[in-house]
């Protein structure tokens, strides 16, 4: 019985050694397998037979050595904190991306430049204003005119292509996390059906899982936990997404009926919105994980204008203004696409409406039945060169919406707040931001075709019927131009003229830019670290299994020796007996 169970032994050593060598073997093949995660033999004592006992304790022996599991080399904490900083890194870069498309379309750093097309503008106002007169300077002032608005148009339309097309990226990744959920419930199953006999741990699956979960993780904010089965449950943003036996589909919807802009939501939830962006994006709240997300808040709702900047003229009171300060910080300003469409739009707005209130300038007052309109102030209007002496053509129009309505009679009420006077005038068409053909915002604006056609038209020439041009008209041109006008966001104090807004604007991308780099950068080092540490723990050195499978061999060598000691003294026993 001694001699059997030395056989035994001499078999369990082979046994574990083979084992041992075929999980080396597999790790050296595996050593440049992108995720794949080392794996090691767990050893055992195999069974034990008792001898009897003694005064101080039982007498057994041991039968050798067995192993118990084929075991992955993991750190599940440095696997949530990769997952989490990736995400984070993804967030802020698809932000960066977007930064970097939108300073190349305006050229400050390649290409035709926007700010050479506002100096052209700037440049041909003061030679007019030195000539008011001079059919030169006037047609140069109505071409670099239709150059500014043209490249204003085309910048606006680009920017407004480029938030349309987010929504195809947005789709592949929708796309592609519902590919990953069906995946990993697709390898769950077979964890589970592989293991359920025991026998030995799905390894090499659970490297493909963890793989899938690396490249989720990167998308979208992911938490998971894995039952007794092995299976992996998953939720994205704190909604199941992976459970035993389903996987929940995401899917894209328009966010509105006037708008192409796509928003994933989950179907099986009925079609529920997939992030909460009424909350900025915080680091300590984690919600700023994930290149989805940082998608959609780079691209926003909707094409933003200069409407969507509060001003305070336009609120009741303090606490209106500052809750509409807090609806367009989240809204507006968190979107890099949106903020650049409406502080842009702000700028071609001053500029337009400020140079037509001085060529056709208006006036407010108070009807008899308590009403407050603008029309055309007929004693302040300069007139056109032309033989009708035109007054009321401003330098540009809306496409839509003509500046004046027809002339007609006019009761108000004088400065004197008793006296009515009438007048025949024309009534200005306020810009109403719930109807965008009224306003004069990129899509709706154009130069005035009547001046384009007739430079005279142009007014610049006093009303009094001298002929002479207006003194003042021509100076207003060059001091509003310096004067400033408004500032970026209600979030700054600083008001800029044109010139200056622009730099501040441009500045002000960059800026942004910067600081998306600067954090996507800074996470990336940090994931980066992380996985280095996971690679410490997880990675196959080829130098360290060369060591294990040649102490492995060695081991199976000195058990093969060992049986064989053990098969020739039992036939060198039987021999003798015999």
């Amino acid at each position: 019985m001694s001699s059997m169970s030395g056989l035994y032994i001499g078999v369990s050593g082979l046994n574990v050694s083979q084992a041992a060598l075929n999980v080396t073997s597999h790790n050296l093949a595996n050593v440049d397998t992108t995720g794949y995660v080392r794996q090691q033999v767990v050893l055992t004592d195999f069974n034990y037979i008792k001898l009897g006992d003694s005064y101080v304790s039982s007498m057994i022996k041991g039968l050798g050595a067995d192993f118990a599991t084929v075991k992955q080399v993991r750190d599940n904490f440095l696997d949530q904190s990769y997952r989490q900083e990736i995400g984070r890194e993804a967030f802020y870069e698809a932000q960066y991306k977007s930064v970097e498309e939108i300073e190349g379309l305006f050229g400050e750093l390649e290409g035709e430049s926007f700010q050479n097309t506002m100096n052209d503008l700037w440049i041909s106002l003061q030679e007019l204003a030195k000539e008011p007169d001079s059919v030169v300077a006037r047609a140069s002032l109505i071409q670099t005119s239709v150059t500014f608005i043209e490249r204003a148009e085309n910048i606006s339309n680009q920017l407004n292509d480029y938030q349309v097309n987010l929504n195809t990226q947005l789709k592949d990744q929708v796309n592609r996390i519902n590919e990953i959920g069906e995946e990993i419930k697709q390898v769950n199953w077979k964890i589970r059906q592989y293991e359920s006999t025991g026998v030995e741990n799905a390894n090499d699956l659970r490297d493909q899982r963890n793989n899938l979960l690396d490249e989720l993780g990167k998308m979208v904010r992911i938490s998971y936990k894995e039952n007794a089965d092995g299976i992996v449950n998953v939720s994205v943003e704190g909604v199941p997404f992976v459970t035993e036996d389903m996987s929940f589909k995401m899917d894209t919807v328009r966010v509105s009926d006037t708008t192409e802009m796509l928003k994933p939501v989950w179907v099986a939830f009925g079609n529920i919105d997939v992030f909460n962006l009424d909350r900025a994006a915080s680091s300590l709240d984690n919600t700023d994980i994930g290149s989805l997300k940082g998608l959609l808040t780079s691209r926003g709702q909707k094409q933003a204008n200069f409407t969507d900047i509060p001003k305070r003229d336009n609120y009741a009171s303090d606490a209106l203004y500052q809750t509409a300060i807090l609806d367009f910080n989240i809204g507006i300003n968190s979107s890099v696409v949106m903020s650049t469409q409406a502080q842009f739009d702000q700028l071609i707005h001053g500029i337009v409406t400020t140079l037509n209130d001085i060529l056709s300038p208006n006036k407010q007052v108070t009807l008899s039945d308590g009403s407050v309109i603008k029309i055309l102030d007929v004693d302040k209007a300069p007139v056109g060169m032309d033989s009708n002496a035109t007054k009321g053509e401003a330098l540009f129009i809306r496409k839509s919406m003509p500046r004046y309505g027809d002339e007609e009679e006019v009761t108000y009420l004088l400065d004197d707040g008793v006296s009515y006077d009438s007048i025949w005038t024309r009534i200005y068409n306020e810009e109403d931001s719930a109807d965008n053909y009224s306003l004069f915002t990129l899509g709706e604006i154009e130069v005035n075709p009547k001046i384009m056609q007739d430079y005279s038209l142009i007014p610049l020439s006093s009303n009094s019927g001298s002929g002479d041009y207006d003194i003042e008209t021509a100076k207003k041109l060059i001091s509003e131009w310096q004067s400033a006008f408004s500032t970026l966001s209600p979030n700054t104090l600083t008001s800029y003229n044109f010139s200056d807004y622009y730099t501040s604007f441009i500045s002000e991308i960059a800026n942004r830019g910067e600081q998306y780099y600067t954090i996507s950068t800074n996470q990336a080092a940090m994931a980066e670290s992380i996985n280095n540490q996971r690679s410490e723990v997880t990675g196959v050195s080829s130098d360290d299994e060369l060591t294990n499978l040649i102490k492995y061999q060695h081991a199976y060598n000195a058990s093969a020796r060992y049986v064989n000691v053990v098969s020739e003294m039992l036939e060198h026993v039987i021999m003798n007996l015999s």
